[in-house]
């Protein structure tokens, strides 16, 4: 959060908020099967004595769904693939776990697990253990990179498209301290807007089981690629009660890359400050001040404005804003859809970048 964008209210309770504890989440996601019935005029007639009756011709029915082998295990041969791409990791202050992302010794695992480290200690896979250096760490997205002396390491696939909610997702890591656990569910749902203290960043959720040590851990479709990386839980006991956070592959990687190349780390900056309510109870990011010079000036965004969409995501209010604006680089045209005297208005804005803000 920056001087120009005040702390959310968020949308839930603090209860709800307090709940958060920051230690990984898993999920599998079930592939979804869809029926298509498209308009045919094909017919066949099938004779039952002397009566004739009409129906649809097979061809007329198009059906699309998973097809798997007999015998076929899709979370095994997801574990399979991803399991010697994830490591455990032990600091000085507990542990974690983390996903080879460069197979010449990069290592991708949470902010908070490294926290306060410099260095740490990596075992793999295959019992293996190495210290490594902590080369960065982008606590705004919790993402940071460590490194180790090893080469030829089985770096993972990740996957940057957006899941699909509903779809399978595996979580692999050391909960407890219990190295290489797989736990699946489904992907709960994405874009989701997980608040902390500071700050809101977008999230994908997980019913998968989550507990501590699986931050920095892999969180992987039916293919065993990468879908996101595993920080945190909502619970009111501290342990696993179905919902689980990862932040998104294309949001790791874009900072991961960030912080190998030795580059400040940018975030993007709209420049506004919001409420979450209006006088008609419209949804959305109501806009009280507008940043001289900003983005948002630049782009013709006004006060009064009521944010409802951005990049396709729809706003239910200031949270939902400022975790889309964080999911985004510095430079990107995004497509602001705000309402104006009740006339809804695609705006497009390139997003600036936040000054303080700057790792």
């Amino acid at each position: 959060m920056t001087e120009h964008q005040q702390v959310p209210e968020p949308r839930r309770s603090s209860g709800w908020l307090s709940g958060f504890l920051f230690f990984g989440a898993v999920a599998l996601v079930v592939a979804g099967i869809m029926w298509l019935y498209p308009k045919g005029s094909g017919t066949e007639s099938v004779s039952a004595g002397e009566t004739t009756t009409t129906v649809a011709a097979p061809e007329d029915i198009n059906v699309v769904a998973p097809t798997y082998a007999p015998g076929g295990e899709p979370i095994a041969d997801a574990a399979e693939t991803i399991l010697p791409s994830v490591v455990h990791i032990d600091t000085a202050g507990g542990l974690g776990s983390g996903v080879i992302y460069d197979s010449d010794g990069l290592i991708i695992t949470a902010a908070h697990v490294v926290e306060g480290s410099d260095s740490v200690r990596i075992r793999f896979a295959n019992g293996e253990q190495v210290s490594g250096t902590v080369i960065g760490r982008a606590p705004q997205v919790d993402i940071a990179v460590i490194e180790v002396d090893k080469t030829g390491l089985p770096a993972a696939t990740f996957n940057t498209a957006k899941p699909r909610v509903g779809q399978t997702a595996i979580a692999v890591g050391s909960p407890w301290g219990l190295e290489s656990t797989v736990t699946a569910g489904i992907i709960s749902a994405i874009d989701q807007t997980n608040c902390s203290a500071d700050t809101c960043t977008s999230m994908v959720q997980t019913d998968a089981a989550i507990n501590p040590g699986n931050s920095g851990g892999a969180l992987v479709d039916r293919d065993g690629q990468v879908v996101g990386i595993n920080v945190s839980i909502f619970s009111e006991s501290g342990a696993n009660d179905g919902v689980g956070f990862a932040v998104p592959s294309d949001i790791a990687v874009t900072y991961a890359d960030g912080l190998i190349s030795g580059e400040p780390i940018e975030t993007a900056f709209l420049g506004v400050q919001a409420d979450n309510v209006n006088s008609d109870g419209q949804a959305g990011a109501t806009i009280t001040v507008v940043v001289p010079g900003s983005a948002a000036q630049s782009a013709g965004i006004l006060e009064g404005d009521v944010v409802v969409g951005f990049d396709g995501v729809p706003i239910l209010g200031f949270p939902d804003l400022v975790a889309q604006v964080r999911s985004h680089q510095p430079g990107e045209v995004v497509d602001v859809i705000v309402l104006r005297d009740g006339v809804e208005q695609t705006i497009p804005v390139t997003l600036g970048v936040d000054e303080e803000d700057i790792g």
